[in-house]
């Protein structure tokens, strides 16, 4: 059985991970038998969002590890132990906070800097020739580690988000929500998923065929 790494930013789509990507994810792994892993760093949230208003909360903290608990149901392991696993693949779906916890993109745009626990892990996986996937916004961490090498990701068609990826280096291919890019030459899968949307059935298909990528290049 292959065991993939899913690396999980919080949970909630405004503040951490969208929830929809990340259990459609697990559930698209366990559906082809692949063992999900799923991680998260043990850091503060930029901050946190009420998800019913939109606004972001005053003064309440969160802790990325901690909330990531609430969508694995507890089975998630500190990022930082993550190469003590043998592991296959890596995928990691969206949410803002892939663009305000695993990277400041949300803040920092072409100029973000990726965490330094999830640019060496997905560094790691890419030099030892082994598959990332990035569902939505993630694949901007994608394009600021590799776009010096002219790493080919998609988001979807929107033009200021593409337009950062052009400026790190890397090269977005516009792509419907249900369809994926595999860089030339590389093991790197992206999907637009909720990028462009517009319901869970329709990111269900990008994501189904991303896992189905990730896995078959493992």
């Amino acid at each position: 059985m292959k065991k993939i790494g899913v690396i999980l930013s919080g949970c909630g789509v405004y503040d951490g991970t969208e929830i929809h990507e990340a259990v459609l994810t697990l559930l698209s792994l366990d559906k082809a038998q692949a063992e999900a892993v799923c991680f998260a760093p043990d850091i503060a949230q930029r901050h946190v969002v009420n998800h019913l208003t939109g606004e972001v909360s005053e003064g309440e903290t969160r802790n990325v590890l901690v909330e990531s608990a609430r969508i694995a149901r507890g089975s998630i392991r500190n990022l930082r132990d993550i190469d003590t696993m043998i592991l296959d693949g890596l995928i990691i779906p969206g949410g803002y906070g892939a663009a305000k916890n695993l990277s400041d993109y949300a803040v920092a745009g072409a100029k973000c800097e990726v965490l330094p626990e999830v640019a060496d892990a997905v560094t790691r996986f890419r030099k030892s020739g082994k598959p990332v996937g990035f569902l939505c916004i993630a694949p901007v961490i994608a394009a600021k580690l590799f776009g010096p090498e002219g790493v080919e990701v998609t988001i979807g068609n929107d033009q200021q988000t593409a337009a950062d990826i052009a400026a790190m280096g890397a090269k977005h291919i516009a792509s419907p929500v249900e369809e994926i890019v595999v860089s030339t030459g590389s093991k790197i899968v992206t999907t637009p998923a909720y990028m462009l949307g517009p319901g869970i059935s329709d990111i269900a298909k990008g994501i189904d065929k991303l896992v189905a990528k990730v896995l078959e290049l493992a």
